[in-house]
Order: C-alpha cells, then sequence, then structure tokens
C-alpha cells in the first residue's frame, strides 16, 4: 500500500490523479482542495463510495490552511508516513494564455497582479508545502515529492520554436523548478527524490470558451509544436497523461539521475 499526498484534485489532471491512484483500495489518497465540499461531491457522483479518498481543504495563497491540512493528514495515517507528495495544485492565468509577451506592454496592473498571484501560488505556495509536509515524507517508504510543471519553462524549447505565449506562467514553473532543485540539493542524502515533471499539452477543457482571435494564437502554438515533433497530434486526455506521469514517476530514482531534475511525461525532454 502506498500513501499519496495530492493538491489540486478538483478538477482537470489533479481529478485523474485521484481517480487513476484510488483505484487501487490498497493505497490512501489525501487530496488537498480550495472547495472540499465540492469536490467530495464530485467524487461521490463520478467515482462512488471510495473509503480510501480523503479529501482536505487547503490553499496554496494562505499558509495557515496548509498547515492545518498538514496536522489532519498525520492524524489521518497514524503511524505512517507519505509515500509521494504531488505538487498538482497551481494557478494558471488567463491573462497570457494566448498572446505573446509583447501584447503585455499596455497591461502594467494585470501585468503586476497577475504576477504576484502566480509567485504566490505556484512558487511559495508550493515551498511552504514542501516544508510542512516534510516531514511526513521522511517517514514514508517511497519518499518522492513530485511537482507537476511545464514544458513552456524549457528554454530550449521556447527558443527553437519561438513559442512566445504563456510568459508568465512559464515564468513561475521554471522559478519552481530551481526551488525542486534546491531542495534535491539538501534532502537526496536523505533519500528523498525531488522531481518536476510536465504532463504535456493536455485537454482539461481550458479552451471550450476560447474567442476566434484566442484560437487562432492557440493554433500558431500548435502549429509550432507540430514542427517541433511531426508525432503530435494535438493536445492529450487527461488519462493518458497521468499514466505517462506515474509511470515516469515510478521508474525515476536518484540514483538514476533523476534528483532535482525536469523532465516531461515521457521521463526525457521531448515534451509533447
Amino acid at each position: 500500500m502506498s500513501v499519496y499526498v495530492i493538491t489540486g484534485v478538483s478538477k482537470g489532471i489533479g481529478f485523474e490523479f485521484l481517480r487513476q491512484i484510488s483505484e487501487d483500495q490498497k493505497n490512501l489518497v489525501v487530496g488537498l482542495v480550495r472547495d472540499k465540499a465540492a469536490t467530495e461531491k464530485k467524487i461521490v457522483a463520478e467515482l462512488g463510495d471510495r473509503h480510501n479518498i480523503h479529501i482536505l481543504h487547503a490553499d496554496l495563497t494562505k499558509y495557515d490552511t496548509l498547515k492545518q491540512a498538514a496536522a489532519d493528514t498525520a492524524e489521518i495515517l497514524v503511524e505512517r508516513g507519505i509515500d509521494y507528495l504531488v505538487a498538482n495544485g497551481g494557478l494558471v492565468p488567463y491573462l497570457d494564455t494566448y498572446g505573446p509577451i509583447g501584447a503585455l506592454s499596455d497591461k502594467v496592473e494585470e501585468v503586476d497582479a497577475v504576477s504576484s498571484q502566480l509567485w504566490q501560488t505556484n512558487v511559495v505556495g508550493n515551498i511552504h508545502l514542501f516544508h510542512l509536509f516534510l516531514p511526513l515524507v521522511l517517514k514514508g517508504k517511497v519518499k518522492k515529492v513530485i511537482t507537476i510543471t511545464t514544458g513552456l519553462a524549457d528554454l530550449d524549447l521556447t527558443n527553437e520554436c519561438e513559442v512566445d505565449i504563456g510568459a508568465l506562467y512559464a515564468a513561475s514553473k521554471a522559478a519552481m523548478n530551481v526551488i525542486v532543485a534546491k531542495f534535491n540539493a539538501q534532502y537526496k542524502k536523505d533519500g528523498v527524490l525531488f522531481l518536476s515533471i510536465s504532463p504535456g499539452l493536455v485537454d482539461v477543457g481550458r479552451y471550450a470558451d476560447s474567442t476566434p482571435e484566442e484560437m487562432q494564437g492557440l493554433q500558431g502554438f500548435v502549429g509550432k509544436l507540430m514542427a517541433y515533433a511531426p508525432h503530435f497530434k494535438g493536445p492529450i486526455s487527461p488519462e493518458e497523461s497521468v499514466k505517462h506521469v506515474r509511470s515516469t514517476w515510478e521508474k525515476a530514482s536518484i540514483e538514476g539521475g533523476f534528483g532535482g531534475a525536469f523532465v516531461s511525461h515521457l521521463g526525457n525532454k521531448q515534451w509533447v
């Protein structure tokens, strides 16, 4: 039996992590979300009564909620530790989703506000998460801390394919990749694997309400990805993404050179 703590399980790939992992009744899954009641209702409706799932309230931007969630998790686990801590939750802003960074030049207040939100949520919140839950990870058998990142944070992909969208979001994830490496530098001697994994380009319904102009920008990005990877046929499903990500973290080890690394869902630098 393995113990998993996963943030952001209310939707998207977070919910898919919850669904797949909890299928094995021997696994225990603690999901951290902002809206506990709504998530529990969704679980009952879509997954039924799975007694191995525990949902706790936590907000990456509110330290006290993370601290309480860590205490509540310790009570649930009793003497056990965490095998897999998965930092999946995060902010994906609308501001820079479709357009190039130059389009933000006259949006001074928006850039300031969104950048602050991204830093607090995608970086600082996860630093607090790691600090608070690490004592339980150290008690676990597997000792793996996984951060869900993005291939947009890769400099080679950005430069080679001229990817100019998602600048602020990518920067926050790049910063978090560095934080993951710093945690690895300190804790690999204790047997804890810290690893950043991009889930690939995943269809989670984020673009359903896009305008024609926004879709044009998105299609330009997809076209660049197709030139980069001729086999690429478009976004993959959450189910496929999560299967690949889980396969990658199962194979990854400190001894294998994955400590503090930043890899794709395929376990390498092939982002789609």
